[in-house]
Parts: structure tokens; C-alpha cells; sequence
């Protein structure tokens, strides 16, 4: 097990710096890649206050960043900076990309741990219930809900919640993160994380639902396939409680394959809530992404972000090929 886990981070380490190679040329072929990169690190007020000093701050950053030495060079010297955690400046802002994605990379998290629990609350009780009651009213009423949930898009669904519960209930903040520095100061501890939660209520209601009808469908049909193997048939002619049955024989061999498609889940939700957050200008990593693609484009934030997802899809993978190993025994990891 230690020597696999030791091989796939070795892995995940080579993958990682085919990738940075690849996103480092792409950046060089963009028209105007290099002075994006120069002026985000230098203050671009000094233009207008002290244009001598501008002047002189963009040569020293042109020498810093490289600019003009043979591209290999630049390739290391730019990969240096980043195993620092050194990302550049951002374009408009001028502080460090990392002090800027900080703050929205854990919006992010936060939420959709949030989700994550949500899902997983609903979704596996209600898939293992419609498929142990199969063609029941039960089952075809859910089954008619999941329908619609695949049928709408997230950011129907978001604008739904918006009218309804911040339109016209009012009971809901349509957008944000939080009240705000001055609100919040005269706020305790307690006020604060409650506000926090207000505020989360729809973006984590909106991904939720958005993920409820694939899952619970997924979860349904692999459970009815594993209810009709002759090994269930079995267990129950023994005598077995239904429950034991259904969750110590059925469950565990039906969550082999639902762990591949909750894992692929776990990652869309990182990088597929830009929309969501957009929506509800949750200050969290797909709102930041959007910005950074319409406000210049910032290169030196989209592209710490999308190193970001990378080692979190790679992450990913690993973990799932170690719950393999949890759900079924029989795998064994060389």
C-alpha cells in the first residue's frame, strides 16, 4: 500500500510538471502575455504620479520576470517562483495572486463541504429506499422529480430560488458572501457564524439540488442490478434481516461503482460552481475565475487556479483509487 501511494504521488508529481510546461508555452503564445505579467508587478498608479519611477520599475520587473532570456530559462525561473508559491501580482489589484485566491479558495471549500454532507444525506438514503421499493408510487414519484431536476440547469434553478425566497419571501440575502466588514464588527462570534450560514443557505441549496437527480439515479439502478444477484437471493434464504441484507451485502458491493461517479462529482462541484457562485457573487473560486477572465484577462490568477484544480483532480484520483481498497477488499494496491 505504501509503495503504490509513494508511486502515485511520484505520478502525480510528473503529471503536474507536464502541465505546468504546457500552461507556461501557452502563456508565452498569448499576444501580450509578457506585459500583462510585467505590469502586474509593478504599480500601475505610479504611471500618472511618477512616470520616471513607472519607467523604472517595468525594466526591473522585465529583468526579474526574465523577459527575453531563451524561453527554457524563463520556463525554471517561472517554475521556481511557483513551488514558492510565488504567482505573480494581480494585474489590477498589484498584491500577490496567492493572498488573493486565499480567501475564496476556502469560501469554496466551505462550501461545498457543506454540499458534500448534503448530498450524500439525501441522496444515498433516497437511491437505496426507490430501489429497494422499485415501480412503486414511491419510487415513480421520485423518479418523475429527477426527471426535472436533470432537466434544468443550475442557474434556472438559482434564479428560482432568488425570486422565491429573496424576491418575494424575503427571508434570504440574494447575493454575497457575508454583511460586510462594518456590519460585522458589531456582531459576536455566534452572530457572525450565523451569518455566514444565512448567507450559504441558497448557493448550497442550488448545488445540492443540481446534484440530487444524476446521483440518486445512479445510486438506484446500481442498487436494483445488485438486489437481483443470485449471492442476495442467497443471504435472504438464510434467513437474514432485510436491513442486514440490503446494507451489509447489497450497499457495499453497489457502492464500488458509486464511488468512481461520486469522486468525478466531488470534483465537478470544485470547478463546475462558477456559475452558482457567480449568480450569488459568493466570493468563492469560480467567481474569482470568472473575474479574472473578464477583468483584463488576469493570466497570473487563471493560471494558479488552474494549477489549483489540476492537483485537485490528481488528488482526487488517488483517493479514489485508495477507497477502492475500503468498499472492496478484493482490490489490492501494488
Amino acid at each position: 500500500m505504501s509503495r503504490y501511494i509513494v508511486k502515485r504521488i511520484l505520478y502525480i508529481f510528473f503529471v503536474a510538471f507536464i502541465i505546468t510546461v504546457i500552461m507556461f508555452f501557452l502563456y508565452k503564445s498569448i499576444p501580450g502575455g509578457d506585459m500583462a505579467r510585467v505590469m502586474a508587478y509593478v504599480d500601475q498608479s505610479l504611471k500618472q504620479s511618477d512616470p520616471d519611477l513607472y519607467v523604472l520599475k517595468m525594466k526591473e520587473a522585465v529583468i526579474e520576470l526574465g523577459i527575453g532570456q531563451p524561453l527554457i530559462l524563463q520556463y525554471f525561473m517561472w517554475l521556481k517562483e511557483t513551488l514558492q508559491g510565488n504567482f505573480g501580482y494581480t494585474l489590477y489589484t498589484h498584491v500577490k495572486v496567492l493572498q488573493y485566491i486565499k480567501a475564496p479558495m476556502l469560501n469554496t471549500i466551505k462550501l461545498n463541504i457543506f454540499v458534500l454532507v448534503c448530498v450524500f444525506a439525501i441522496t444515498f438514503p433516497l437511491g437505496i429506499k426507490t430501489a429497494v421499493k422499485k415501480y412503486s408510487t414511491f419510487d415513480n414519484s421520485v423518479q418523475v422529480f429527477t426527471i426535472i431536476g436533470m432537466s434544468l440547469p443550475s442557474f434556472f434553478i438559482a434564479l428560482i430560488s432568488i425570486l422565491v425566497f429573496s424576491a418575494w419571501l424575503g427571508i434570504l440575502p440574494s447575493s454575497g458572501s457575508n454583511s460586510g466588514i462594518i456590519v460585522r464588527e458589531t456582531m459576536t462570534k455566534f452572530q457572525i457564524l450565523l451569518d455566514d450560514l444565512k448567507y450559504m443557505i441558497l448557493p448550497v441549496f442550488v448545488l445540492t439540488v443540481s446534484s440530487l437527480a444524476g446521483i440518486t439515479r445512479y445510486i438506484r439502478g446500481t442498487m436494483i442490478d445488485i438486489l437481483t444477484q443470485d449471492y442476495i437471493r442467497t443471504a435472504r434464504a438464510k434467513g437474514l434481516r432485510e436491513k442486514v441484507v440490503i446494507y451489509s451485502h447489497a450497499f457495499r458491493n453497489a457502492m464500488i461503482p458509486v464511488v468512481t461517479i461520486m469522486t468525478g462529482w466531488l470534483l465537478g462541484i470544485f470547478g463546475g460552481s462558477t456559475i452558482t457562485e457567480t449568480i450569488f457573487a459568493w466570493k468563492g473560486m469560480g467567481k474569482t475565475l470568472y473575474d479574472a477572465l473578464m477583468q483584463g484577462p488576469d493570466y497570473a490568477v487563471i493560471f494558479a487556479m488552474n494549477l489549483f484544480y489540476t492537483l485537485l483532480g490528481l488528488t482526487g484520483n488517488l483517493l479514489l483509487d485508495l477507497l477502492y481498497t475500503v468498499v472492496d477488499p478484493r482490490v489490492k494496491l501494488g
